[in-house]
């Protein structure tokens, strides 16, 4: 599984950092939504191609201004 894309809310600390990550693995597109840092928790969504895969990551990004693309 290949890292893709990642995006930061830009806010530290363990209870307000959130991250979304795109991943790429044998064709399949996983979108990982992270809340609390590296120790949080995951909800994971899963892809038949990057555009659904990115759909899913413009939804999850609408909430705030703040979101900065990390890679």
């Amino acid at each position: 599984m290949e890292r893709r894309k990642h995006w930061w809310n830009g806010t530290w600390g363990r209870l307000a950092r959130q991250d979304v990550y795109v991943y790429e693995d044998g064709g399949r597109w996983l979108v990982e939504a992270r809340e609390g840092g590296a120790e949080g928790r995951s909800r994971w969504y899963e892809y038949a191609d990057e555009d659904a895969a990115l759909e899913c990551v413009r939804g999850l990004l609408n909430d705030s201004p703040h979101w900065r693309q990390m890679s």
